[in-house]
């Protein structure tokens, strides 16, 4: 197995064609002043989303939103410099439209609240950087986007594979035909989550583990064909007894087929423990990944080109977030779209609500 260098895989996304061509950086422009993030909600996502800012040219942490001002908002605005009076409740967040030191707010509430404070955010006059998934209906992702273009304030979704070099690197080798003709995709990704958990509230969660693990296969498979699926196959099950998955199932397998022809198969799990892995398979050979979706430690084996490719990802947590979070700093600050836009959001939300469709549990 190659490692390759820092050096080297900072080139491989920058060699790349179409999605691939992106910066592994997208650092500040000298003298000017970072983007200032509201992290809202100080749960493990935003605390590493907070982390991957520190030591950026592009992107700071300038405020606190939390429904524990004292226990996590102090100690949060200690560790990175914030004012006390940057620290925000959900009540009080609206009054964040004064704050001149936030551009911007990165969500990292559970699902069902990322509507909210989308909206609450734009009327704020604040740019939008979202988790996934964008949130739990096609018709909120739809109130989200207009809230956000009626404010003439950006939208992204928190799509963090979009911006990993590796990642970046395999859309380029298929892209340029080095696997022939994409004929098919296998993914999986799998986890466990505790009893009580809010990823097991339906009205948190919108639904089971698609949202949370099965929609990073599903938007990988959208980015690298550049198509939207037209037929879908689902099944859902819960093997365990008992109150864990009383709202939401505990497993899913789907399959989707392409305009183009080409099929998917997908499947994800709040029951299980295994790699996350995602393969593509071409006319001449093909490439998986596997871990594919960790914030660390990916590799990409497979051929391409007639030659073996083996290559791990040197970087290490929380590269993609700091990737990201760069990446929207440099489109507000050059008025430009992201990559992940809330369009982009809204397609994987109307696949699942489809899924499910077909599963034959409909999630309205």
């Amino acid at each position: 197995m190659k490692t390759i260098s820092r050096r080297e895989f900072a080139g491989v996304s920058a060699a790349g064609l179409g999605l691939a061509a992106l910066p592994v950086r997208a650092q500040a422009p000298a003298g000017s002043k970072p983007v200032g993030y509201a992290a809202i909600g100080l749960g493990t996502i935003s605390e590493i989303f907070m982390r991957s800012c520190e030591g950026s040219s592009s992107a700071k942490i300038t405020a606190l939103v939390t429904g524990h001002p004292k226990e996590k908002g102090e100690k949060f605005a200690a560790q990175y410099g914030i004012p006390l009076t940057s620290i925000y409740t959900y009540e009080t967040f609206d009054r964040i439209r004064d704050n001149k030191d936030v551009d911007a707010v990165y969500i990292g509430l559970p699902n069902g609240m990322h509507r909210e404070f989308t909206l609450r955010a734009a009327a704020a006059g604040k740019h939008v950087l979202c988790e996934k998934p964008m949130a739990n209906t096609s018709a909120e992702c739809r109130e989200m986007i207009e809230a956000c273009r009626k404010a003439a304030v950006k939208l992204m979704i928190a799509y963090r594979i979009q911006y990993e070099p590796l990642w970046a690197e395999a859309v380029r080798m298929i892209r340029a035909g080095e696997i022939g003709e994409v004929e098919s995709f296998q993914g999986g990704f799998f986890n466990q989550q505790r009893a009580g958990a809010w990823r097991l509230n339906k009205k948190l969660a919108g639904g089971g583990p698609i949202f949370d693990l099965g929609v990073y296969p599903l938007n990988a498979i959208r980015m690298i064909t550049g198509e939207e699926p037209k037929s879908f196959t689902g099944i859902i099950g819960t093997r365990e007894a008992g109150d864990r998955f009383a709202e939401v199932e505990q497993s899913m397998e789907w399959g989707m087929k392409f305009p183009s022809g080409i099929i998917a198969s997908c499947s994800c799990s709040y029951g299980a423990r295994a790699p996350g892995y995602f393969r593509i398979n071409g006319s001449n050979s093909g490439l998986i990944f596997e871990p594919a979706f960790n914030y660390d430690g990916l590799r990409l084996r497979g051929m391409a080109a007639g030659k073996p490719v083996d290559i791990a990802s040197p970087n290490k947590h929380p590269y993609m977030f700091t990737i990201q979070a760069e990446h929207f700093a440099n489109c507000v600050r050059s008025n430009e779209q992201p990559r992940s836009t809330g369009e982009d959001g809204l397609k994987d939300i109307l696949a699942i609500e489809a899924i499910y469709k077909a599963a034959g549990s409909p999630i309205a």
